[in-house]
């Protein structure tokens, strides 16, 4: 019996086509809630940068965030992991030289590295971003302790790079920038950890996505959902394909299992 749903969020719960959260699955999360199945996300986005998912942000029992990097239940952390300050330094300094941008999110606020047109048009057209409070230093950023570093590199360039950064993971859920987390972060034990605190076995939850940084948790979770518009990379991982996010995917996965 599933008894936790983790849902990614872009192109999963929320369209790229409409930026919002299609009416089928605003409905479908109402009646799983309501029969007493806990709802997560489960998504790269960092809390302050999570603004597109107020239509259901009511159904929420707590939140997967940073690819893993920081989970919550209600009001309670219930595992966070930053990336180790030296490596964090190393990928800030290697986008500073190199003039790439970053973002770098702390455990309390965020920063850019080189902001410049490439970014504002990902976060504020693509991705609709409001967020807008820069105003913290970014050596104060870096001191909270850094949950995820997102730099705009090209698979080479993150090629490059990573192997400088042993206590670290990097994901690509969109071409123009990888997320890098700390080794110990991923959407998979964020899982785990939600699963432990819940109290229930991992094989009773159900995970949903469509990019490269859901691949750990579609194999972790019972039962993980592709989303149809999902790279067939993901699709291979999963033990069920739905229709995409526009065509009702979440709802028709829900009632496919019997969860609505």
């Amino acid at each position: 019996m599933i008894k936790a749903l983790f849902f990614d969020v872009d192109g999963t719960l929320v369209s790229f086509n409409t930026h919002d959260v299609p009416e089928s699955t605003r409905e479908a999360l109402r009646l799983a809630h309501e029969s007493g199945v806990k709802i997560f996300t489960a998504t790269g986005r960092p809390r302050q940068l999570l603004n597109n998912v107020a239509p259901i942000e009511h159904l929420m029992d707590g939140y997967i965030l940073a690819t893993g990097a920081m989970c919550t239940y209600g009001d309670e952390t219930v595992r966070e992991d930053v990336i180790p300050r030296e490596e964090a330094e190393t990928v800030i300094r290697y986008c500073e030289e190199h003039g790439l941008p970053a973002v770098v999110v702390g455990t309390k606020d965020i920063q850019i590295v080189n902001r410049n047109d490439d970014v504002n048009h990902v976060f504020y057209d693509m991705l609709k971003v409001t967020y807008d409070k820069f105003d913290v230093p970014l050596a104060d950023v870096i001191d909270q302790g850094i949950l995820q570093i997102t730099p705009f590199l090209t698979e080479e360039e993150e090629r490059k790079v990573l192997p400088e950064l042993p206590g670290c993971n990097s994901a690509r859920w969109y071409p123009a920038f990888c997320d890098i987390t700390s080794a110990k972060a991923d959407k998979a034990n964020g899982i785990r950890a939600i699963a432990d605190r819940l109290g229930i076995d991992i094989s009773e939850t159900m995970a949903f996505g469509d990019g490269g940084n859901d691949e750990s948790m579609l194999c972790a979770a019972g039962v993980g959902v592709a989303m149809g518009n999902a790279l067939d990379s993901v699709k291979a991982h999963a033990d069920y394909v739905t229709t995409d996010v526009d065509n009702d995917g979440v709802w028709n996965a829900l009632k496919h299992f019997g969860i609505i």
